[in-house]
């Protein structure tokens, strides 16, 4: 078994304290991510980790990318039929997860998820390079192939193709409503700040801290 306990970084760039803490949590995981976005130390900001579970009760985590977000939700699109489609039809309840380790920075979110209509998957699908919707077309999202050749050639069957590419009826956008979001702030000797907001019984965000 290789040894990793000596794996260890002091947290020590930021904090998050009760006076810079606004009543909405939207509007501080915005600053945040405008945060992230102009420093420019990360790739990818909008990668977010998506936890879902199956019909069996199994967890299952994958990095996708967050096209949105408001007040109304995170969104981001998918193939319904693939693997977390079909989980987030069985089990609607999610956690998102984004971690910006240049900021030493973690929000957490958990939610319920719903389709976004067809009218606003369409405008996204359409306004997608061309390639990447063909993409969408020739992938049956989580189905099992022979090979690599089979996908590229039916990639290569639309690219060639002059018909128009058309947004697939179970591809499309879904939402994730926040029902609570964990803001993670690394501290030095590991007394971290973590602050929690949740909805009250007047569904008014409210926060408290927890315990590192």
């Amino acid at each position: 078994m290789k040894d990793l306990s000596d794996f260890r970084i002091s947290y020590e760039k930021y904090n998050l304290s009760e006076n810079s803490i606004s009543e909405d949590p939207l509007s501080l995981f915005k600053n945040w991510f405008d945060e992230i976005c102009d420093s420019k130390q990360v790739k990818e900001p909008n990668a977010m980790t998506l936890s879902t579970v199956d019909s069996q009760n199994t967890p299952t985590n994958r990095v996708v990318l967050l096209k949105k977000f408001s007040e109304k939700g995170f969104v981001f699109y998918t193939n319904y039929d693939s693997r977390k489609g079909k989980s987030i039809a069985n089990n609607p309840n999610v956690c998102i997860s984004f971690f910006w380790p240049s900021h030493e920075r973690q929000v957490i979110i958990k939610g319920s998820c719903k389709l976004l209509s067809d009218k606003e998957s369409d405008k996204y699908f359409y306004s997608r390079p061309k390639d990447s919707q063909i993409g969408a077309v020739a992938s049956d999202q989580s189905k099992e192939i022979p090979n690599r050749k089979f996908i590229e050639d039916k990639f290569r069957l639309l690219n060639e193709s002059k018909s128009k590419i058309t947004r697939p009826k179970h591809w499309g956008g879904i939402i994730v409503s926040c029902d609570s979001i964990e803001f993670w702030q690394g501290r030095k000797n590991r007394l971290h700040d973590r602050i929690l907001f949740d909805k009250d019984k007047k569904n008014n965000w409210v926060y408290k801290r927890l315990s590192p």
